[in-house]
């Protein structure tokens, strides 16, 4: 299985860059992971946040195809823990999913096209996080994820 994490915008700051590729050096040893950064839409702070939502949505379908597993990353999906997670995870290789993408869109959430493709919605907090820090959580969740699924000593619980 491979698993892509699509991101509108690029991460500016480099402690989070440092951060994620800690984990993206972590993550080799365990599954076919990249991060697809879309460019944001260009003048966006003249239109309205519909408009940027159906944009962006425009952009990342055109990174996913219909044989495609897609989770979005959104406030409003669903809390789990990382021992849940790593369930998840773990039912999707063993059903033969080929690519699993999660995704953070821009800072109006998602437009309406991509709920209605996305098979997931997970939420990794309740708390509102920047898109950039949403990328390190992230990769360290999938990293602890698959040393849950290893049996190792990671995670504590």
């Amino acid at each position: 299985m491979k698993i892509t994490l699509l991101t509108i915008g690029k991460t500016e700051n480099n402690y989070l860059k440092e951060g994620i590729d800690i984990y993206l050096k972590r993550l080799k040893h365990y599954i076919n992971f990249s991060i697809t950064e879309i460019p944001a839409v260009k003048k966006s702070a003249s239109l309205a946040p519909e408009i940027i939502k159906e944009k962006e949505a425009e952009l990342i379908t055109k990174h996913i195809s219909k044989a495609d597993y897609i989770v979005l990353l959104d406030e409003k999906g669903k809390e789990i823990s990382s021992t849940e997670f790593s369930n998840f995870l773990k039912k999707k290789i063993n059903i033969g999913i080929r690519e699993l993408i999660f995704v953070v869109g821009g800072a109006w959430g998602f437009h309406e096209s991509l709920n209605k493709k996305a098979h997931h919605q997970l939420s990794l907090s309740r708390l509102t996080f920047s898109h950039q820090m949403v990328r390190l959580f992230f990769v360290e969740q999938l990293y602890r994820a698959f040393t849950i699924m290893k049996g190792e000593s990671y995670h504590n619980e």
